[in-house]
């Protein structure tokens, strides 16, 4: 079936914007500028950053109430068949504390991974979280899998094998921030998050699925939660020291609030990049929602590997790493094995491919023309 214009907006807003928030939220990490101590660093505060995103999470709900209010002020229903409000309103907000307290745990261990590791390599370990909700779906939703879906993790598997040793491989020796080490660092945080994140997922398939909540207040209330809670931890992590490579700022300290204030004033282009990850996490969360709401969970999952796709490729336009062949594998296995675990083109294109073959090796038999041998003096009829 065909995608309506709207669903075509949705898809391409999921790519764009997803993109925009890894790109952004990158290059405010290969940003320097003058910290509070006086001394040049670069921008390594992902607890700050962590906080930005759920600010733009929490401005989804903002908006879900100024449409709300204002297709309700027209009394004719208009709210209900609207597809930004349309859905369950009447439910508790603290439904999704949960969610979002895993959400906000997970994020914030991604984005010290991505401080440690490459933009492209951080999207596709992301992929890893289908190995996690497989198996904590079987736990905990009583699913059974099928033998495609563990062919499936297995290629996933192989995929983050590749991507893991094409950055064991990389070791450009361009500084600590970049250094062997800190890289396979940041890989196994970004995998530890997932975990985190396929808790996150089965719980919401649990016990939110089946409440029909509207995207931007969904999003919006998990941002709320996840902007106060963490905004909240901000105050103790200014106290606690701790050891490289975490410990990049002014002070030594798990997060720097002040610090990261000050760098922003003394370079615009930081302010720019934390913009940048505001209103893309935004309108990235809506649609990503939104598609899995109209079309399906799959399709989002497709719309996310060619996030990956367009993050690797600018990684590599604006020289952020080095291109290394052994990515192109890794990503073929993610993209493979996440195609194959959600039932997507790979067994379709085989039965395609095999029943043309059929039919043509068919036809070929039925127009074949039989031969008959008689000798030269024997008539034609």
């Amino acid at each position: 079936m065909a995608w309506t214009r709207y669903q075509v907006i949705l898809a391409s807003t999921l790519v764009i914007t997803g993109s925009i928030n890894t790109l952004s939220t990158k290059w405010a990490d290969t940003l320097k500028s003058e910290s509070s101590d006086g001394q040049i660093r670069p921008f390594e505060h992902p607890f700050v950053q962590a906080c930005a995103m759920f600010l733009g999470e929490f401005l989804c709900l903002l908006t879900f109430k100024a449409v709300y209010y204002h297709l309700r002020r027209k009394n004719d229903g208009a709210e209900d068949r609207h597809d930004l409000v349309k859905g369950n309103r009447e439910f508790s907000p603290f439904i999704l504390l949960i969610p979002a307290i895993l959400d906000m745990v997970a994020t914030s261990i991604m984005y010290v991974g991505l401080n440690l590791t490459y933009a492209s390599s951080f999207q596709m370990l992301r992929g890893s979280v289908i190995i996690f909700v497989g198996i904590l779906s079987v736990a905990f939703l009583n699913r059974t899998l099928v033998s495609r879906e563990w062919i499936g993790i297995l290629f996933i598997l192989i995929g983050l094998g590749v991507v893991g040793v094409s950055d064991f491989a990389a070791d450009n020796g361009e500084g600590t921030s970049y250094s062997r080490n800190n890289v396979i660092t940041g890989d196994l945080l970004i995998i530890l998050a997932q975990i985190i994140t396929a808790v996150q997922m089965v719980y919401e398939e649990r016990y939110v699925a089946g409440l029909d909540i509207p995207a931007l207040q969904a999003v919006g209330w998990e941002g709320f939660f996840g902007f106060s809670i963490l905004g909240l931890l901000l105050i103790p992590m200014y106290f606690i020291q701790v050891m490289p490579p975490f410990n990049n700022n002014a002070r030594g300290v798990l997060e720097d609030l002040p610090d990261a204030l000050v760098q922003m004033k003394n370079n615009f282009q930081l302010i720019m990049a934390i913009l940048g990850t505001i209103v893309s996490i935004a309108f990235f969360n809506f649609a990503g929602i939104s598609v899995t709401k109209e079309i399906s969970a799959t399709t989002r999952m497709v719309l996310d590997s060619v996030r990956t796709l367009v993050i690797w490729v600018i990684s590599l336009a604006l020289s952020w790493q080095k291109f290394n062949y052994l990515q192109i594998f890794g990503f073929a296995g993610l993209l493979f094995g996440m195609c194959l675990y959600n039932n997507i083109l790979i067994l379709q294109t085989y039965d395609r491919v095999r029943n043309a073959y059929l039919q043509r090796r068919e036809n070929n038999d039925g127009q074949s023309e039989v031969i008959i041998n008689r000798r030269a003096d024997e008539p034609d009829c």
